[in-house]
This record gives C-alpha cells, structure tokens and sequence, in this order.
C-alpha cells in the first residue's frame, strides 16, 4: 500500500513457503500491494508470522478455499487485482475452483503467475521435489565444489530463489507490460528447473567453446584455479579471492607480499599447485580482520568471508543500509534502488488473517459480516 515503481499494483497471493511467498515479499517491496491468502486453520498461528520476512509488507486475509464461499471471495479478489500468485502442484487450484481458467473468466487482464519446481507439465510435473533435486537435474549441482569431492549445496538459494522466485518476478512483470497494452492477462508458469537452467547460460557458453571441463573443481571459477578460491587465515577464518583479471591478480599478489617473479605462472595449469600452496601459506600468516584491512578498500578482488551475523555490522554494509532494523530486527533491506519511485517498506510480517474484515472491507465487499459467520474467511 506504500509507494514505490509498483504503487496501485494489487497482488493476491494464496499462501504457501518458499519461492512464491519471497516472490511475493519482493512485489510487495516494490510498491505493490499484496493481499496474501492465508488457510482459515492457521489463523493465531505465529509460527507463520512473527519473523517470518518473506511476509513482510503484506495485507493477510484468511479463507477457507474449501468451500464455495471462499472460493468466490477469492475469485471476487482476483477480480479486484491485477495478479494472483500461486505455488501448489499442477492442477491443486483448479479442483478448487480458483485455477487459471477460472480467475481469468472474472478478468481477463489478471496475470496468473504459478510457481513449481519442475513445471505445469512433463513427466516429473506431479512429483514431489525440493531445491537441492531441481538444481539436480539442471547440472548445476554437478559443477559446485571441489575437484574429487562431493557436489557442494548452495543453500536454497541457487533453485528456490534464484532460479524460482526471481523468474516469477520476471515473469509477472513482463506480463503485467504487455497487459497495460493488450488490455490481456496471461498465465505465467515459473518452473525452479528451467529458471535454474537458465542461470547457467554463461557456463554453458564457456563449455561449449572448450574453455570449461564438465567436471568441478577444475575451472576458473569452480576453485579451479588459484586465484578463485577461499583460504583460511591464521585464525581459523577465511578469505575470498576473486582475482580474475591480470591486474587484479597483480594486486592480489602484491597485498599478499609476494614477489611475482618468484610464483609459478598463472598461465601453466601445471603449476597451479604450487601456486596455491603459496597463496595458503601466505594467508595463514595473518587473521581474516587483518587481511581485510590489507585488501579492502582496493583492486585485489579480496574479501573476508563473514557470518550472516557479521555481515549485519559490517561497516561496508552498514553504510549502504543492506541490513536496516526494520519492525525490531535486521532484516535484508529491499533491493533494487530507485532514484525517484524510492519504495515505503513495511517490515511487519503480518499474521494469518489479522486484517481479514478491514481488507475486505476496504475492497469492497458488502457482505463481510455474512462470511465471517459462515466461517468463509476468518478473523484473527
């Protein structure tokens, strides 16, 4: 309800975990004003509220999708908005009655946006599945950690987030364009499969011009090679090095004291070793905070590897605000900036239903009274 570059942009959102509640926190961010769909069961229930972010800036209204009532208050929703975000399996919410079909028949310009990890259709379509399997069958999972180890998981943050949420964004946002011009919606189907595919782009483009082994731990940017790896410091901390370019890896050198007349070239794999073990034994002559100190600010493409609690107090990030104290906690701050649409965050992560009649009202409805008591929708 804030301002930012989405102002008047209703999202309806039927709640859910992962990708299509980020999805929707980050719509939300924007300026948009996201109505999220929670059960009618978990209405008091604070374990979906409280400190979850990804429920931040939204308006919460509980409904029971079961029954025909709610259906329709959903239906009359998405009469109201300009998209309705969804992340169940294919065809959940079409046996409820609130499937693509059904929302776009009550408007024609809604964008449907659906979120799943392995797509509305194929073989794997039905099939149960989480981030670390979805970045599985992509590759990508193959091409992260070390040579002759194990494939390392990044989180959820390569699949669910970036190869999930992000595309639906995309997605809702390139539809919501054409909309403003064609006067018609459309369903946008965002798989975590194919939007982590897609991520990989740039890798795929490198192997197939030979300058990429389909095996980790051998590339340039797998750690590889020397100049692209972590290395621990005289106390047990880390550094990230990212020296790519042969003057930043000059200056790489230079911070670490070496003499580059007296390391193997870069340029020869086989001395790749030995370079590596100088790079270590160099590192563990100082502590992370003094390296730091050393390499930052600078062109050596070097930085210590923080906590997710340090990186809050971070001098560099707390000048930059990325992690503001919002509604009592420090949360990672919206992104991207603008210029003159700046957007107004509400940090509160609402709970299940507490806004239910003051929402519907505010739409509205004229019957609100009538579906609290038919047990419709819900109050907390």
């Amino acid at each position: 309800m804030g301002r930012g570059p989405l102002a008047g942009v209703r999202v309806v959102e039927l709640a859910g975990i992962g990708p299509a509640p980020f999805a929707a926190m980050l719509l939300a961010d924007l300026g948009a004003d996201v109505i999220r769909i929670d059960r009618v069961s978990a209405v008091g229930d604070a374990a979906t509220g409280g400190t979850d972010f990804t429920n931040r800036g939204k308006r919460s209204v509980a409904v029971d999708l079961k029954s025909a009532r709610g259906r329709d208050v959903v239906l009359r929703l998405a009469e109201r908005s300009d998209v309705l975000l969804e992340g169940f399996r294919p065809g959940v919410t079409e046996r409820l009655g609130i499937g693509p079909d059904d929302c776009l028949d009550r408007n024609p310009a809604l964008v449907y946006g659906r979120m799943t990890g392995w797509g509305q259709e194929g073989p794997l379509a039905r099939s149960a599945g989480h981030d670390i399997g979805y970045i599985a069958i992509t590759g990508a999972l193959h091409a992260i950690g070390r040579a002759d180890g194990p494939p390392q998981v990044p989180l959820n943050l390569l699949g669910d987030f970036a190869g999930g949420s992000m595309y639906l964004v995309t997605g809702v946002l390139a539809a919501l364009l054409e909309a403003r011009t064609s006067g018609r919606g459309q369903v946008v189907d965002a798989a975590i499969v194919d939007g982590t595919a897609h991520l990989s782009t740039f890798t795929h483009s490198f192997l197939a011009a030979g300058l990429w082994e389909d095996r980790r731990g051998v590339n340039l940017l797998d750690t590889g090679a020397p100049w692209y790896d972590v290395y621990e410091t005289a106390d047990g901390r880390y550094m990230a090095v990212g020296a790519l370019e042969p003057q930043f890896y000059a200056e790489f050198v230079r911070g670490l004291g070496l003499d580059p007349e007296d390391l193997p070239s870069r340029d020869d794999r086989a001395g790749w070793p030995g370079l590596r073990d100088r790079f270590a034994a160099a590192f563990r002559t100082r502590t992370r905070d003094e390296w730091a100190a050393i390499f930052l600010p600078g062109d050596g493409c070097v930085a210590p590897v923080l906590s997710m609690e340090e990186a809050k107090a971070h001098p560099y990030n707390a000048s930059r605000e990325v992690f503001p104290e919002i509604a009592g906690h420090r949360q990672p701050a919206p992104a991207p900036r603008f210029s003159r649409t700046v957007p107004e965050t509400d940090g509160v992560p609402v709970l299940p239903g507490g806004q239910t009649r003051a929402v519907l009202e505010d739409l509205g409805f004229t019957d609100v009274e009538d579906l609290l008591a038919d047990g419709a929708v819900a109050q907390a």
